[in-house]
This record gives C-alpha cells, sequence and structure tokens, in this order.
C-alpha cells in the first residue's frame, strides 16, 4: 500500500508522515513539497494527504489535474480551509479534514480509507463495467490497443470516430454503433454523433454534457433515459466502493 503526503510546509508534512507510520507501518510512504512535484511523479499512490493552501499550485487545482491520471486514488484534503469543502466533491475526494484535529480523528478518517482501498482490491478490476476492457483499431497504419476505462468520449468527425481519452486524441474509421457495443453500461450515447463515459462527466443539462476534456450535445429525447442511466452507474459506483 502506498500513502502520499503533499503539504508544502515540511514541519506539517513530518508531522503527517510520523503519524502515517505509525498507524500503518509497514507502508510505502511517498512526501511531496508542492502539488508541482506531485504531478510530475508517474507513479500513482492509493492514498492521498494532500493540503490545499500550498504556494505556487494549490491543492484544488492540483487535485483537479492528479484526477484526469489517477481515477483511483483515495484523496483525503488535509487543510486549514473550510470553504473549499464543495469543491472537494468536484475531485470525489473521500473526506475533508480540517486542520486542527486530534490524532483519534486523523486515525478514524485514514483507517476508513485504508478500508475503502482494501475493499477496492479484494474486488480487484471487476469494479465497475468498462474495467479491463480494450478496443483493438487500426490508426495511421498500425494497430493500437485502447484501454476502454482511459476513453473519456467518442465523437464521429467526417466519418471518423475521435476517441478522446484522458491523454490524447486517436482517430479511426469505425461506426458508432459497434463502438457503443463494445463499450458497455458505463458508456452513454445521448447524441447520435457522441458516446461518453458517465466516469468523466463533470456537469450536464438536457442540450449539453461537459466532460474532463471536451463537451458533448445531448439530443432532447435522450435526456431522461441518460438522467436514469447516469443514476443506476453512480449507485453502481457507490455498491462498488463500500465495505
Amino acid at each position: 500500500m502506498r500513502i502520499a503526503v503533499c503539504d508544502d510546509e515540511k514541519e506539517i508534512r513530518e508531522i503527517l508522515a510520523e503519524k502515517v507510520m505509525q498507524i500503518y507501518p509497514d507502508a510505502v510512504l511517498l512526501c511531496y513539497s508542492s502539488g508541482e512535484e506531485l504531478l510530475l511523479e508517474d507513479s500513482q499512490p492509493d492514498i492521498l494527504l494532500l493540503d490545499i493552501q500550498m504556494a505556487g499550485k494549490n491543492g484544488m487545482e492540483t487535485a483537479r489535474e492528479f484526477r484526469k491520471t489517477h481515477k483511483d486514488t483515495i484523496l483525503v484534503f488535509v487543510t486549514a480551509l473550510e470553504e473549499y469543502v464543495y469543491q472537494a466533491f468536484d475531485v470525489e475526494a473521500f473526506h475533508y479534514l480540517v486542520k486542527p484535529f486530534d490524532d483519534q480523528r486523523f486515525e478514524e478518517i485514514l483507517k476508513n480509507a485504508v478500508n475503502k482501498y482494501e475493499v477496492r482490491k479484494r474486488r480487484g478490476a471487476d469494479s465497475l463495467d468498462q474495467a479491463g476492457k480494450s478496443l483493438m483499431i487500426m490508426t495511421g497504419g498500425k494497430h493500437v490497443t485502447v484501454n476502454m476505462e482511459e476513453i473519456v468520449y467518442a465523437e464521429v468527425y467526417d466519418r471518423k470516430i475521435i476517441l478522446h481519452t484522458i491523454h490524447e486524441d486517436i482517430e479511426y474509421y469505425g461506426k458508432m454503433k459497434d463502438l457503443q457495443k463494445q463499450a458497455g453500461a458505463d458508456f452513454y450515447r445521448p447524441h447520435r454523433a457522441y458516446l461518453v463515459n458517465f466516469n468523466y462527466i463533470r456537469k450536464y443539462d438536457a442540450a449539453t454534457i461537459d466532460l474532463e476534456r471536451g463537451q458533448a450535445l445531448m439530443a432532447k429525447k435522450n435526456y431522461h433515459e441518460f438522467v436514469q442511466c447516469y443514476l443506476r452507474y453512480n449507485q453502481r459506483k457507490r455498491r462498488n466502493d463500500e465495505p
């Protein structure tokens, strides 16, 4: 288990690190002095304790960028600022721990986070319908494998399908209806030209869906069904995250 601490104050960083090691001495501990340093790290921590009030890129900005490529990390904000608590939902924070706090409260939150991590680990990659699935396509004269869980959305443009993944855009010749069948229940086709991954939706209305990388159109006739499917997806996700 990898637990990371990101705080620009050395004293606080060391205090949190010491608390973590007292509770979980066998954990791999990672420490970062800034959001920029954290974002440069290739490996993904299982649990991240993140301050908000930091020099340079603050914790909330860091969390938004971090979430683009680290969907499964259990995020706990550890901060003296209460006003960001509602924004924490936008980056799927597990908890929002406000300083000052006592050792008992810290231990309780950390153990809850570890418990969630262990539940996910036991259930493995099958926690959601799309997990582990991949798509083989031909693009640029080469066969390329794309992980379904990394597709933010797909759109049809000039007889091609453009896959907007968390890393890049990939074009290939294909049919949206075939992609839709392969994608499964974690995706929805709100418009004939778009297929969206529920996991990357930020907000929506009867006309558009805002995603982490771009925007998709919503056909009004599909809006009611979309809302129902999105609610079922969130219910399924919550069940998989419960201990």
